[in-house]
């Protein structure tokens, strides 16, 4: 996911007990800030997800929401170089996929939204990362537990 951020192994991780079995996890965008902007708090059990995603033990997904999200504090404040490190994450990486928004991800974004309040961005990432066979969805929002029809992990959790 990102190499520079990724541990070495000199330090035992965190038990990531929530993330067993997980081969493909889709990612909201706050656990992306807490690894780019190296959140004190959240850090480490960041570092290890990117370690299991770089060595290829747990795919990455994200949606082009993820991104835009990602994009906008950068650009506003003219931090062009946050905004790269934001958009390597999403650029040439094996074990990464983005997925756009069509017809389906659209259709089961407003069923989520309809069923569990949602906001239309959150609604739709996890739409994305279902429609892309997501084993789980990582978000730090609690709010996002109503959604039963994926297996969604607290980056607090970790």
């Amino acid at each position: 996911m990102c190499a520079a951020f990724a541990t070495s192994g000199e330090r035992v991780a965190r038990s990531l007990e929530s993330l067993e079995g997980v081969r493909t996890l889709g990612f909201d965008t706050a656990p992306l800030i807490y690894l780019i902007e190296k959140h004190p708090s959240f850090l480490e059990p960041m570092r290890e997800v990117a370690r299991r995603v770089d060595e290829g033990s747990i795919g990455a997904v994200a949606s082009v929401i993820t991104l835009t999200e990602l994009l906008a504090q950068p650009l506003r404040h003219g931090r062009t170089d946050l905004g790269e490190a934001y958009r390597r994450l999403f650029e040439a990486h094996a074990h990464v996929r983005v997925v756009p928004i069509d017809v389906a991800i659209a259709v089961r974004g407003a069923e989520l939204r309809a069923r569990h309040g949602l906001r239309t961005p959150d609604a739709l990432q996890v739409a994305a990362a279902i429609q892309a066979g997501c084993d789980a969805f990582l978000t730090n929002d609690a709010d996002m537990r109503r959604v039963d029809e994926a297996r969604v992990v607290l980056v607090s959790d970790l």
